[in-house]
């Protein structure tokens, strides 16, 4: 009795192709797609599980979505002249509603619920022009990047030409107002001393000017004093005339 056909879609449809350098892990990916109103149950297997490295590599697909699947073959040594025969199956089969057991599901499953799709695995290296190309375009990539470096240089040097200018500029103002500052201190003590200076003048006249008053008023005085020892002794002589 012949399978039913395969109701998951897959991409790639009949080849996973690992390209190399195989000197360190090479993924391949793996879309299945459900586009059923059921859900599917999905099973991954290889012809070489030791290779290989699958994830998921069962599980169950909603209906109407999809998932991805990372087939990952392990390191080896490669040999170009030996052709791989590898192969991979995709199996699947309707979840039914009450399913609690996935692995339970898959013993009891029937021939004629299984479906069942095929996958060969190619082995491709890079070929001399692609890393050739490759070659020039890491080249061409150095090339601009320095290109881009070197234009950046005169920028930077213009701007640290012109940060030095701006500190320059800002350590003449400093000297500029430190001086003006000098400058000033200098008049308020000038100004200082032209007061205390006036003052003293003006202390040493009023000095004068006392001293010449009270000469004045010394002189006043003895004037005075010998007028009147002078009509004293008028005074006196007149009345010893008169007697």
């Amino acid at each position: 009795m012949a399978r039913p056909e395969q109701v998951l879609l897959l991409e790639p449809l009949h080849e996973l192709k690992f390209r190399g350098p195989f000197s360190d892990v090479v993924t391949a990916n793996l879309k299945l797609s459900n586009p059923t109103d059921r859900n599917v149950c999905f099973k991954v297997k290889t012809t070489a599980p030791r290779r290989y490295c699958v994830r998921p590599n069962s599980g169950i697909i909603d209906a109407g979505t999809s998932i991805n699947v990372s087939v990952m073959l392990q390191p080896f040594d490669y040999d170009p002249n030996e052709k791989s025969k590898h192969k991979f199956m995709v199996q699947s089969m309707v979840a039914p509603p009450d399913m609690t057991d996935m692995e339970g599901v898959w013993k009891e499953a029937k021939p004629d619920e299984l479906m069942d799709s095929k996958l060969r695995c190619v082995f491709e290296m890079p070929v001399e022009n692609e890393k050739t190309h490759d070659m020039e375009f890491s080249k061409i990539m150095s090339t601009s990047l320095l290109k881009s470096e070197s234009s950046a240089l005169p920028t930077k040097a213009a701007s640290s030409t012109l940060d030095n200018g701006e500190v320059k500029r800002i350590m003449e103002e400093c000297k500029r107002l430190q001086m003006e500052a000098q400058r000033l201190r200098e008049e308020n003590k000038q100004i200082r001393e032209d007061d205390g200076l006036r003052m003293r003048k003006s202390n040493v006249m009023s000095s004068q000017h006392a001293s010449v008053a009270m000469k004045k008023d010394e002189g006043f005085s003895t004037r005075t004093m010998a007028l009147i020892i002078l009509f004293f002794v008028v005074g006196v002589i007149v009345g010893k005339l008169v007697l």
